[in-house]
């Protein structure tokens, strides 16, 4: 059985039920998962899939992608797949991919009389989105269509599946001690909490973004407060000097950026060492659900019914307005929206408050 799940980290680690469902099915050696070279690691990371069996495209040129996905179909069809499993939302390429593998049953969402993006009739078992499911549960629904008649529209979402416990990223003792002393040189010297917050300075979708200036604020509040508290800013390399900018504006000794300067698995590292990680509906809030951190994540325009990280230590705050969600996936994440009063609406001190009792709890549990 193959997993198409190209792009978007995140929604890798969402599919954790459904791959483990896979494995019980047809035995972990004969999974197979195609994804973008940048987020094997998080396939490698959930330990379902033998890493032979991982396949990757390059994204680097048009050019290397078009090739190494052609190098990947080809691998594909020799290995003779029976299913493939389509964990795209209405992507037309992954259904095309899907088709090109050769496999006898294809699965994947299909738009019927709704609103997504049309992927033709490329999917022997076409399942109709269900937007009340979260995104876990619709992937697994995914698997268990396999075993239903072609082309059927939709499955029993009611079918008594066991949620299924995420895997607990560990890190080695090298790691561990070489993300230390990072946190040492950066000024991480007293013992006390350490909150990362995650500005998502250059985010693809605008609309998810809490502004910076959010962040700014809430840093010097938890510093203020808690004397004690060292503040991390991650990011992406791209974000590297919007991030500094708001660490400069902090302007404490005890704000650091790490902002393109770590690796995914370094990130999980500083992850494993940190108290609360502050981010919006993002990849890093389903990173960190693959460690002990506690997470507060921010959600505007999409909604945690679906998109939450599945993990009793993931605090949502969602304005729940009227006109929320309207990014989604029947509407291919398209909105006429250009001023995300949901992102607005979520005031410094709501979230100033709740990490504040995140903190608060972990010192009791500690005592």
């Amino acid at each position: 059985m193959l997993f198409l799940k190209l792009a978007e980290q995140g929604s890798t680690v969402l599919a954790y039920e459904a791959l483990a469902h896979a494995v019980a099915r047809v035995r972990r050696e004969n999974v197979y998962f195609l994804a973008f070279e940048e987020n094997r690691f998080v396939v490698d990371i959930l330990g379902l899939v033998p890493q032979q069996n991982v396949l990757t495209v390059k994204t680097n040129s048009a050019w290397s992608m078009a090739t190494s996905c052609l190098a990947a179909v080809c691998r594909i069809r020799r290995l003779q797949i029976d299913a493939c499993v389509d964990l795209e939302f209405f992507s037309r390429s992954s259904a095309v991919i899907a088709w090109l593998t050769g496999a006898r049953l294809r699965a994947g969402f299909h738009a019927f009389s709704g609103k997504g993006p049309y992927r033709g009739d490329l999917f022997t078992h076409r399942i109709a989105f269900d937007p009340k499911q979260h995104t876990s549960r619709a992937f697994d629904t995914l698997v268990a269509a396999l075993d239903s008649y072609p082309l059927c529209r939709s499955v029993n979402r009611d079918r008594n599946f066991e949620t299924q416990q995420l895997p607990r990223f560990s890190p080695s003792f090298e790691e561990r001690a070489e993300m230390q002393e990072t946190l040492r040189r950066l000024g991480a010297k007293g013992g006390g909490p350490i909150v990362l917050l995650n500005a998502n300075a250059g985010d693809l979708l605008p609309l998810r973004k809490w502004e910076g200036e959010n962040y700014a604020v809430l840093a010097r509040k938890l510093l203020r407060e808690t004397p004690d508290c060292f503040v991390v800013f991650t990011g992406l390399p791209e974000e590297t000097e919007e991030t500094m900018a708001l660490v400069d504006k902090v302007a404490s000794p005890r704000c650091r950026s790490l902002a393109g300067h770590t690796t995914l698995r370094e990130l999980l590292t500083l992850y494993t060492l940190a108290d609360v990680l502050v981010t919006n509906d993002s990849g890093p809030a389903h990173f960190a659900a693959l460690t002990g951190i506690e997470v507060v994540t921010l959600f505007g325009p999409e909604t945690p019914a679906l998109f939450a990280a599945n993990t009793p230590r993931n605090h949502v705050v969602w304005a729940g307005l009227a006109c929320s969600p309207c990014v989604n996936a029947y509407n291919n994440r398209q909105t006429a929206c250009r001023n995300s009063l949901c992102m607005q609406s979520i005031l410094v001190s709501q979230v100033f408050a709740l990490v504040s009792r995140i903190l608060q709890m972990k010192q009791v549990a500690v005592a």
